[in-house]
């Protein structure tokens, strides 16, 4: 059943119904008509003749691919065009329409282009993305054990915590991962990204929102599955493996706002939209340049509705959908970074730490397998002694990686085969452990 989303419009609330604006069928369908399509026609019209303006000459075909359209839909634009003058037939090729742009087409063009450069794909509309992006909510996903330790088989993780993220990822509620530093924090929240993203969703190239367009597709951070894709489908729509996106220090209060560029006059959409239906980590948290806090404040209301709002120029506040696991990863105690209100909407909290001799030796054997670096069966007992009783340190996991690579990066330079001995450990452990 389709859900309603509320829209600020100045002071007042008002309600719009994401299906109510026109027949449209979901991704899977190809609209082969204006009257089919979600989106204004004064948007596609706009759309068609700035495509036509930068091309100089077309084919209906070439405009139909450029805009992510039906051939039928594309002809209607065509036609469209013709009758208003803004371009002329230049021939046919294969029973195809070629034309060009006329001055009149150039010049309303330039009118155009005076309130949004927005050309490629057409935009889906506002609504269509929120229902959508509701039917592939991470919640709906389900973990299993095998699923879990299938992902987390590359690491050596103790059965407790493999439960822990199992539940959590279950729950799609935001999950804090803390501890010191060098203990896997990223790399567990990057591989929990990865379980959740064997699934596929719809992502949408760009969205329409009261004519002003807000791209959404990132090649960037969206792997597309296009073998996958049905012939049949809206082309405007790209079938994407589940998001993973990850900020660390960088991550501003901007970067959470819809980005506006003054002279291209379109949006860019903030890191949660990009995020939508996937995995946000935010990475060192507590390190960011907005404080956590702020951080908090920001998205209080996110966190718990799953509704965001974003501002467009003007002031117009639209909500979108919330709807991805959020993952914080933090060498910060929780206690320290938010109050109790905070630490109410963060439900799962699991503390990552140190490992146990055993487990040393496996990851630093791993890590040698990994790395083709030979070495004694001693050596990692030498360097546990050393940590524990020289250093008065606990053993993280970051370690045996750390220690393989300095061992690495010295035989490249003598020009020798990398191989663990007391003597490359002893050399390893002075380069890196601060004296």
């Amino acid at each position: 059943m389709p859900s309603t989303e509320d829209i600020f419009d100045g002071e007042f609330l008002t309600e719009v119904d994401p299906v109510k604006s026109g027949p449209v069928e979901g991704p899977e369908y190809r609209p082969q008509s204006i009257a089919e399509i979600d989106v204004p026609r004064t948007v596609l019209d706009d759309l068609a003749l700035k495509t036509l303006y930068f091309s100089g000459t077309l084919s209906v075909l070439e405009l139909a691919r450029n805009m992510r359209l039906s051939y039928e839909l594309a002809n209607e634009l065509f036609l469209y065009m013709r009758a208003h003058q803004f371009c002329q037939v230049t021939g046919m090729v294969e029973n195809i329409t070629q034309f060009a742009v006329t001055s009149q087409g150039r010049a309303r063009a330039t009118e155009v282009l005076t309130h949004s450069q927005y050309t490629g794909p057409a935009p889906v509309s506002f609504q269509s993305y929120v229902t959508q992006t509701r039917k592939q909510s991470v919640r709906h996903v389900e973990v299993h054990a095998a699923e879990v330790e299938r992902a987390f088989a590359h690491l050596v993780v103790e059965p407790r915590l493999l439960r822990q993220f199992g539940t959590a990822l279950n729950s799609g509620a935001p999950i804090f991962l803390h501890g010191p530093a060098g203990v896997g924090k990223t790399t567990v929240a990057e591989t929990l990204s990865r379980v959740v993203s064997e699934g596929n969703i719809w992502m949408p190239y760009a969205v329409e929102v009261d004519g002003q367009i807000i791209t959404v597709y990132d090649p960037a951070v969206h792997k597309r599955m296009a073998q996958s894709e049905p012939s049949s489908r809206d082309e405007r729509w790209v079938l994407c493996r589940r998001p993973a996106v990850i900020v660390g220090g960088e991550l501003t209060y901007e970067m959470m706002e819809l980005q506006f560029n003054p002279i291209s006059k379109y949006y860019v959409s903030p890191v949660q939209m990009k995020a939508n239906n996937g995995v946000l980590i935010i990475d060192d948290f507590g390190r960011q340049r907005i404080r956590p806090d702020a951080l908090f404040n920001r998205w209080i209301v996110p966190l718990d509705r799953r509704i965001d709002f974003l501002t467009l120029m003007g002031g117009k506040t639209i909500e979108i959908p919330f709807e991805m696991l959020v993952v914080f990863a933090s060498n910060v105690d929780p206690n320290q970074l938010m109050d109790a209100a905070f630490l109410r909407r963060i439900q799962t909290k699991i503390k990552i730490g140190a490992v146990t001799d055993e487990q040393f030796r496996e990851i630093f054997r791993r890590v040698c397998i990994e790395h083709d670096v030979a070495y004694d069966p001693e050596i990692p007992d030498a360097l546990i002694n050393h940590i524990r009783n020289a250093l008065k340190l606990d053993l993280r996991p970051c370690y045996p990686k750390d220690i393989v690579s300095q061992v690495c990066w010295a035989a490249r330079y003598e020009d020798k085969k990398p191989h663990m001995d007391t003597e490359a450990l002893q050399r390893a452990i002075e380069a890196y452990f601060p004296s």
